[in-house]
């Protein structure tokens, strides 16, 4: 007696040909296993995680090392070198693993970790900043066309016009000694980089408001917010994932623009960027002030690039591979 249908299984005869179970996966499963195929997707996406990690647990490394990016060890410097760290490569040793700071002594792995916390932290927030106003402004204006659609493209056009790094300095400089400065960096890089993500959102709302699943569900009285949150916003996660991946190491190269300008997060509080700035005039007396800041920097912003083009390939239809 031949099986039933309950009682074939995927890799019995069906018909006269052997068949085997047909797999159905949604676009989000078949991007994970393109960007699981991608192992430079891949390696940019171990390096986030462990500079992430390292971020989080910044105390506890510093702890272990027995270190802290506060304490001054000036018994490490040398008079005569101009207060050069003593030893080879920038006093490197056991208790200090990166060595020690020039003219104040302050422990270097303890800054390079601590400085991780700060860019992540800005550059972040920046990045999230960013793409919230721009995807909001970019729905509202792709969505209401008409006067709307024109007011919030002229807005994005003078944002543009703006010389962004100069205007961020002055912001910076003039702002009032009360407003913390990583809120005020977070505000000042956010409003600079909404109008990119808005333009994007915008053009992709524009393709979209035309087609029958909008004009269905304007049919039966869905309100503006209720299509771009339930209709809009999940055709347009895509390039807003792969935009935002860009822009997180975009947002961190600024903070750290902005305080080798000494305009960004001020001493003492740990920063890439201004380590990299002290350690330019010590890069011949010591190499290492300016290689291990320098090189986590590199690393951070590589990562996140590779990743971003990982991403970005992952979820792009027309590549068919798998």
């Amino acid at each position: 007696m031949p099986p039933t249908g309950a009682d074939l299984t995927p890799t019995e005869v069906v018909g006269d040909l052997p068949r085997a179970q047909v797999v159905g996966r949604s676009p989000w499963q078949l991007a994970w296993l393109r960007l699981r195929q991608d192992r430079w997707a891949l390696a940019g996406a171990i390096v986030v995680v462990l500079f992430f990690l390292i971020a989080i647990g910044a105390p506890l490394l510093a702890a272990i090392e027995g270190q802290d990016p506060y304490t001054y060890h000036v018994d490490l410097l040398d008079p005569v070198q101009a207060n050069a760290p003593r030893g080879a490569f920038g006093g490197v040793s056991l208790q200090h693993w990166f060595g020690v700071e020039p003219l104040t002594g302050r422990d270097m792995f303890a800054i390079v970790v601590y400085g991780a916390r700060t860019s992540f932290l800005i550059g972040v927030a920046a990045a999230a900043t960013s793409v919230l106003i721009g995807t909001a402004a970019g729905l509202v204006a792709g969505l209401s066309g008409g006067f709307v659609d024109t007011l919030i493209g002229r807005i994005m056009d003078v944002v543009f016009s703006f010389p962004a790094l100069i205007f961020m300095i002055a912001l910076t400089v003039i702002a009032p000694d009360w407003l913390p400065k990583p809120v005020l960096l977070i505000a000042v890089m956010g409003f600079f980089g909404w109008p990119t993500v808005g333009r994007v959102v915008r053009a992709q709302v524009l393709s979209l408001v035309r087609r029958e699943f909008i004009d269905a569900a304007r049919t039966l009285g869905a309100q503006p917010l209720r299509i771009m949150a339930r209709e809009l916003l999940p055709n347009v996660a895509t390039p807003i994932i792969v935009y935002t991946t860009i822009l997180i190491p975009s947002m961190i190269g600024t903070e750290a623009a902005l305080s080798y300008l000494s305009v960004g997060i001020p001493p003492p509080t740990p920063d890439w960027g201004r380590s990299i700035s002290d350690a330019v005039q010590w890069v011949q007396t010591d190499p290492m002030f300016l290689i291990f800041p320098g090189g986590a920097l590199f690393l951070v912003v590589l990562a996140f690039n590779i990743l971003g083009d990982g991403i970005r390939d992952a979820l792009d239809p027309r590549l068919g591979r798998l």
